[in-house]
């Protein structure tokens, strides 16, 4: 079996003490090398409710996203994280910990990661979804995909949505390597979840459409406010 089947097999489990007290100690370390680096700052960040479920829908353009918001958010983040992350017992193991739900990107509709999600969401907790997917490039917001609005739709969660400025001259596409350059997290304001009509169980199509072009339009007037921020 490999490492990522293993992960998979384990998401209905709690994760272990030890990976726990690594991303405590990761954290640390991650916060204060950020702020050294790249001068990170978070901006309005108290609109992140301290418990209580809760979506974070951040923009993406750098590798450099995930560990950024996870490193400076004053809650423990669950994200859904790509299968090759999980190719070594280690990061099968650590990831977890972390907060990290293992996606399997060759299926379209991975029911046992979204399973997982629901439940982190159920318990309480706080879950990191992109918006727009995986990582773009551009100033420009892309189309909202699915994940995020169903999600906030099916377990009652409000979406906070988040900008992210400066991460892609930081580290683009194709750099392995970040550059010290000024990156600016700014939070925006909670949008409560989407609710269906008066006499009926689930929120129309037409509702969750506006909803998502609600939240493009937010992420983008985020989005230009922190890369302005971040003197890009």
């Amino acid at each position: 079996m490999t490492a990522f089947e293993e992960a998979r097999r384990s998401m209905s489990s709690e994760a272990s003490i030890a990976s726990r007290l690594l991303y405590v100690f990761l954290k640390g370390i991650a916060k204060i090398a950020f702020f050294l680096y790249f001068r990170v700052y978070a901006k309005n960040s108290s609109s992140l409710p301290k418990k209580g479920r809760v979506i974070v829908a951040p923009t993406h353009r750098s590798n450099l996203d995930v560990p950024l918001i996870s490193a400076t958010c004053r809650r423990k983040l669950f994200f859904l994280a790509k299968g090759s992350l999980f190719v070594t017992k280690f990061w099968a193991w650590a990831l977890p910990g972390m907060g990290g739900i293992p996606l399997d990107r060759s299926s379209k509709a991975d029911k046992l990661a979204l399973h997982a999600s629901l439940n982190a969401l159920k318990r309480g907790e706080a879950l990191t979804v992109f918006p727009e997917g995986e990582r773009k490039s551009g100033p420009t917001i892309f189309p909202i995909l699915d994940g995020a609005v169903w999600l906030a739709a099916k377990a009652g969660a409000p979406i906070l949505p988040v900008a992210i400025g400066g991460s892609e001259r930081a580290m683009p596409k194709g750099k392995f390597f970040p550059v010290p350059r000024k990156v600016v997290i700014l939070y925006g304001e909670l949008i409560p979840p989407p609710q269906p009509a008066e006499g009926e169980k689930r929120v129309s199509r037409p509702a969750l459409k506006e909803y998502s072009d609600n939240l493009h339009s937010t992420l983008q007037e985020l989005f230009n406010k922190a890369q302005v921020v971040a003197g890009v």
